[in-house]
């Protein structure tokens, strides 16, 4: 199925690295769908489909798929967590070293764990802890990282 082309919109160059929006650009077989939101996978043993629907419209879509990404920019979305974990000035969850002063109080004595949160047991990896890089790898090493931490008394 040939999928139409699209340049990727100035609001998402915004919050995208270059090299992404470059090689997003340079793909034929990448579609951007700035409304679009999956509203369901398909497939028997593995995936086949993904349902896309947009927001604006409400038009759904069957799109033949073998992988899914999503990508959803670099805004950390934790306005959900505001309250019950410390975040920066831009909302992406304060981890370790970067706690600071009552931001420590759950901690006690203790110090927290590198990428331990404001609350003792609970850790953010990938990009939504404040001072990530921002790329896959790191993402998913760092993913692994609280494990040994987490079974720690």
């Amino acid at each position: 199925m040939p999928v139409v082309k699209s340049q990727v919109p100035a609001d998402l160059e915004k919050s995208m690295s270059r090299y992404l929006v470059d090689e997003i650009e340079r793909r034929q077989q990448i579609e951007v769908m700035t409304y679009g939101e999956i509203t369901a996978l398909t497939g028997e043993n593995a995936l086949e489909a993904v349902i896309a629907t947009d927001a604006r419209t409400g038009e759904s879509r069957e799109l033949e798929a073998k992988a899914l990404f999503v990508f959803i920019g670099a805004s950390p979305r934790t306005d959900w967590l505001r309250g019950h974990v410390a975040l920066d000035e831009h909302g992406f969850v304060l981890t370790g070293r970067d706690l600071q002063n009552e931001q420590l109080a759950a901690h006690g004595e203790e110090p927290p764990f590198f990428l331990e949160t404001s609350q003792p047991g609970i850790f953010a990896v990938g990009d939504v802890h404040s001072g990530s890089i921002k790329r896959v790898a790191s993402a998913v090493g760092e993913g692994s990282m609280p494990v040994p931490s987490s079974e720690q008394p």
